[in-house]
């Protein structure tokens, strides 16, 4: 009987405990909704929502492309957020982790995002072997996030 017991009482905290996190909601590339929470991740930069790359005469929809490899990383698992700052936008700037995972150096890594070198040195080793590699946008033609971003504001 008390193995029972003990057996019921496992199984009740690990269902309680799967279920009690709060949603992950991916906003882009490099931002996520954890309840109230928005979270920018620290030391990397993906290609904006509307962002244009392309790939053998294609257009892809790039900010899309990163957006979508990280909603399949997080797969509704639990995520981990180490926060390190709270940037202009009033965004907490983090590393955030899936199974201990860095969700910033999978994003690199894969071609899905770049080492923002203006804020971190962290994943430029990273980012050079998704490039020896064409892994993800170093396969397609791109604009860095930040010169597109920097081209809209002077229109």
């Amino acid at each position: 009987m008390t193995f029972c017991k003990f057996l019921f009482l496992s199984i009740l905290l690990f269902t309680s405990s799967a279920f009690s996190q709060e949603k992950v909601y991916v906003v882009d590339g490099d931002t996520i909704h954890i309840g109230f929470n928005k979270y920018r991740f620290s030391g990397i930069d993906t290609p904006e929502m509307k962002q244009i790359c392309s790939k053998d005469n294609k257009t892809i929809m790039c900010g899309v492309l990163a957006k979508n490899a990280l909603i399949k990383k997080i797969n509704n698992r639990h995520v981990v957020c180490k926060k390190e700052t709270i940037d202009r936008y009033k965004r907490i700037v983090a590393e955030c982790f899936v199974n201990n995972e860095s969700l910033s150096k999978y994003l690199v890594r894969n071609g899905y995002a770049f080492a923002y070198r203006k804020y971190s040195k962290k994943f430029i080793e990273d980012e050079r072997y998704a490039q020896e590699n064409k892994l993800g946008l170093w396969s397609m033609t791109f604009e860095y996030p930040w010169e597109y971003r920097r081209k809209l504001r002077s229109k």
